[in-house]
C-alpha cells in the first residue's frame, strides 16, 4: 500500500493504468482472441465487442469485491507477507499450468484441437463455445476469481476507503475496470478485424 500514491488524482490514474495494464495479461488477450473467433465463426453481431463484454463481466467482480471489502473495514491493514506469497502461488500454478498444457500440445496430433489444461480450460472450454453476450460476460466474470484479481481489488478497496469510505473504494473499482475496458474493447475490435480481412484475403 505504500507504494500507491497518496493525494487522490495520482491514485486514480495509477489504477486507470493498471486496469489498463491488467487487460494486457495473457488469459485476457487468449481468451478475448478465443471467443472473437468462436462468435465470428458462428455470425454473431456482437463477435467486434466480445473484448468489451468480457471486462464488463471481469470489472462487475473487481466492483463487487471493492463493495464488500470498503464496507466491512474503513482501517484494516494488509499483511506485509500477502503480497509475496500471493505472488509465489501465482508463479507455481501458473508454471505449472503452462508445462501441463505444452504438454497437451507436443501430445496432440497436427489436426487435433488442442484442450487447455486446468480449471479454467477444463470447466469453462464449453463457456468458450457460447454465442451469446451473457455468456461472455459470465466468462468474463470468472476469469476475475484469481488470487491477482481479488488481492488487487481489495487492495484499491482498502486504499480507497482510507481516503473517505465505500464511494472512493467503488470509484477506484470502476476506474480499473475502465482501464481493462479500454484495452480489452481494443483487443476485441483489432481480432475481430484481423479475422474479417482474414476470410476476405481468402476468399
Amino acid at each position: 500500500m505504500d507504494a500507491l500514491p497518496a493525494d487522490w488524482t495520482s491514485l486514480a490514474v495509477v489504477v486507470f493504468l493498471l486496469g489498463m495494464k491488467h487487460g494486457f495479461d495473457a488469459d485476457h488477450l487468449a481468451t478475448i482472441d478465443g471467443l472473437t473467433r468462436v462468435s465470428r465463426r458462428a455470425g454473431s453481431a456482437f463477435s467486434p465487442y466480445c473484448g468489451v463484454l468480457f471486462s464488463l463481466g471481469h470489472g462487475a467482480v473487481v466492483i463487487a469485491i471493492a463493495a464488500l471489502v470498503g464496507s466491512a473495514t474503513e482501517r484494516w491493514e494488509t499483511p506485509s507477507w500477502l503480497e509475496a506469497s500471493g505472488a509465489w502461488t501465482s508463479i507455481f500454478f501458473l508454471t505449472l499450468l503452462g508445462i501441463l498444457n505444452l504438454r497437451a500440445v507436443f501430445n496432440a496430433s497436427p489436426d487435433e484441437v488442442v484442450t487447455p489444461v486446468g480449471l479454467k480450460g477444463r470447466y469453462l472450454g464449453r463457456l468458450a463455445e457460447a454465442r451469446s453476450p451473457w455468456v461472455v460476460m459470465l466468462v468474463g466474470a470468472a476469469f476475475a476469481l484469481s488470487f491477482d484479481t481479488v488481492s488487487q481489488a481489495a487492495l484499491f478497496a482498502v486504499t480507497g476507503a482510507h481516503f473517505g469510505g465505500l464511494q472512493n473504494a467503488l470509484a477506484l473499482g470502476a476506474l480499473f475496470l475502465l482501464g481493462m475496458l479500454v484495452t480489452d474493447g481494443i483487443n476485441g475490435l483489432w481480432i475481430s478485424r484481423l479475422i474479417q480481412r482474414a476470410d476476405s484475403l481468402a476468399r
